[in-house]
Order: C-alpha cells, then structure tokens, then sequence
C-alpha cells in the first residue's frame, strides 16, 4: 500500500514484474550474457545512485528479495509476474511460469502468474496454452514476439499460428494478452518489437484486452494512433516511467501523449522489476506535475485521480480485482503484516 504524503492510501498493482535466472550458470551461450546485461545497462543508466544494484544479484535474485522489494520495501499490493523463456539463451529458461508460480505459491494472495506460448510451436503451442489453464488458471500471458526459436527470429501478432492461439485464449477466458513492444534487448531484432500487427489483432480479437507493455516506445505516436482506435488496446508504463529520474521533459511527453490519446482509464504502472524497484518509481511518479506548457499544448492534466488509476484501479479493472475485498484478505494474511 502506497500513503501519499497527504496521507490518502493507494492500492498500487505492478502490472509488469518478472522472477528471472540470468545467472551465468543457466546462460546456454554468448545471447545469453548479452541479453541479461543489456537489461543491466537500462537498470545503472536510468535508475537512481542509491537504487543500484551489484550485477551478480542482478542476474539472479531470491524470491526473499523479489518479496522484500515489491511488498514490504515496495509499495505494491498485488504484482503481476510475467513469463518470458528464451530457452534458445538459456538452459532453464529465463522466467518461466514454472519458476513464477513456485514463488507465488508462498504469497498466493499477492501475485498473478501469467503465462507465455510460442505461436511458432503449432499444435504444441495449442496444448501448452491448455495445460498453463488447467495446472495455473491463468488470467493472461505475454508475448515477445522478438524471441528465437531456432532458425526463427520474430514472428507477428497477425501470422495464422498466433490467430489459433489467441482464438483458443479468447475460449478459455485467457482476456489480458501482455506483449512486448519496446526497446530491443541485444541480441532482438528491433523491427520484430514492432507495433503494427497490434492494429490486426486488437480488431479482430475485440473480446482480449491488449496492453502494450513499454507503450510502444520507441514507436510512440504509432502506438497512440492505433489505441485511439482500438478501445481493447492498453499502455503500460515499464520502461517509459524510470525516465521520471533520468530525463524528467521526456518522461512528461510520454505520459501527455498517452493521457491525449488514450485517456486516463487505458494506461497501466510497471515497474519492470527487477530491472527497477517500484518505490522509488511509485513515490516520484505521485510527485511529478506536468509543466504547464505541456499541459496547456495537450489539454491534459495528471491529476491524484489520474494517478490513482494508473497505479492500480486500471489493472484491477482488467484482472477483475475487487480492491475492497483484497484489503481485508491483505490485512488477515501473516504476509500482509510482515509487510506493515
């Protein structure tokens, strides 16, 4: 729980966290070490002094520290885990659901585990999404569509194999579709992360929400002409937000376009944990005012109530959470004191 220097409590949900193994042990080869230390530069290059992190704990952190960071450290009250496996890079995966939801076993009041699937794998694929509903009961998955699968480097939202996918995630209730489309990370294409095969899948898949995790940066103003459009697209904030620290003007166009275009109900907070702690991110983010050119060029304003949405009624929204109901289940948990 987040308390405003007013003293207002904030249901915060993370929507874009991750429990990873980029360890040198579990790295199958060289993309391996470059992949987990492009996501280090990001982490020492936009993050505060204080907030660093040595490189070894970087690779691979404990489930003591993703808890210590996210919930008692941490303002969040729910985070969403998100899988991404890069087997071609290492040899257990990267962050699998396996390994999320062995951590989610121990605070089961405080994560959602979501899933991944490899349209590329065919009828595997089809199989894998079933077994993640029936063995987890997930409410969502992400995408990368960036990542290797032997001789394949990419693959599209709209290719026929995804459309199978996403037609059997709409069967089984599986409605929150998370996908990368953002920075590259060495050794991704950059054009595999992006954003036009959005516009197709969001049309034709009108019953899933869509959030477009890193908001399409650095492709922003083709992300906001295709979510002003689709009313099933979303915006998430991970990787845009830390820019809050580093490069303040920035940070506010983003967040001005994406209030112009999108609307304060379709934009979702991130921390991208671990790449980033969400404390420093949540308390800077409740602080920052828009400058008033900005807000006078957009008509837009980043209000209390707009921030409040952002950091956690948007996502509860889609995750059907009632916050209500998950505060006193909070508040009765042995975890919920710890963290207090």
């Amino acid at each position: 729980m987040y308390i405003t220097p007013e003293g207002k409590e904030i249901f915060v949900i993370d929507g874009h966290t991750h429990f990873w193994d980029g360890s040198p042990e579990n790295q199958r080869n060289i993309h391996g070490k470059q992949f987990v230390e492009c996501f280090y530069a990001y982490h020492t290059n936009l993050s505060p002094k204080d907030q660093l992190w040595e490189k070894s704990k970087f690779e691979k952190y404990s489930a003591d520290d993703l808890y210590h960071d996210l919930f008692i450290d941490g303002p969040d009250d729910v985070a969403i885990i998100q899988s991404t496996y890069l087997k071609d890079f290492y040899r257990n995966g990267f962050n699998t659901i396996e390994r999320n939801a062995e951590v989610a076993k121990r605070y089961p009041e405080r994560f959602i585990v979501n899933g991944s699937f490899d349209p590329r794998d065919g009828e595997k694929a089809l199989e894998y999404i079933h077994f993640m509903k029936e063995t987890y009961d997930i409410k969502g998955v992400k995408m990368y569509t960036a990542e290797w699968n032997g001789a394949s480097k990419g693959w599209k939202l709209n290719d026929p194999q995804a459309y199978k996918c996403f037609e059997l995630c709409e069967k089984l209730g599986i409605k929150n579709i998370h996908v990368h489309k953002g920075p590259t990370i060495i050794p991704l294409s950059k054009d595999s992360f992006d954003v036009h095969d959005v516009d197709y899948a969001a049309t034709d898949f009108q019953n899933l929400n869509w959030i477009i995790e890193h908001c399409g940066l650095p492709r922003l103003d083709d992300f906001c002409w295709i979510a002003v459009q689709e009313t099933n697209v979303y915006g998430g904030l991970a990787v845009a937000l830390p820019f809050i620290h580093s490069r303040p003007r920035y940070f506010a166009e983003v967040i001005a376009e994406l209030l112009f275009w999108c609307g304060p109900d379709k934009i979702l907070f991130g921390s991208d944990y671990a790449i980033w702690t969400p404390r420093w991110l949540v308390e800077k983010f409740w602080a920052f005012e828009l400058p008033e050119d900005i807000k006078k060029e957009r008509g837009v304003d980043l209000t209390p109530d707009i921030k409040e949405k952002i950091l956690g009624l948007n996502a509860a929204r889609l995750y059907d959470i009632d916050i209500a109901a998950k505060k006193k289940a909070l508040a009765g948990s042995p975890f919920g004191i710890a963290a207090e």
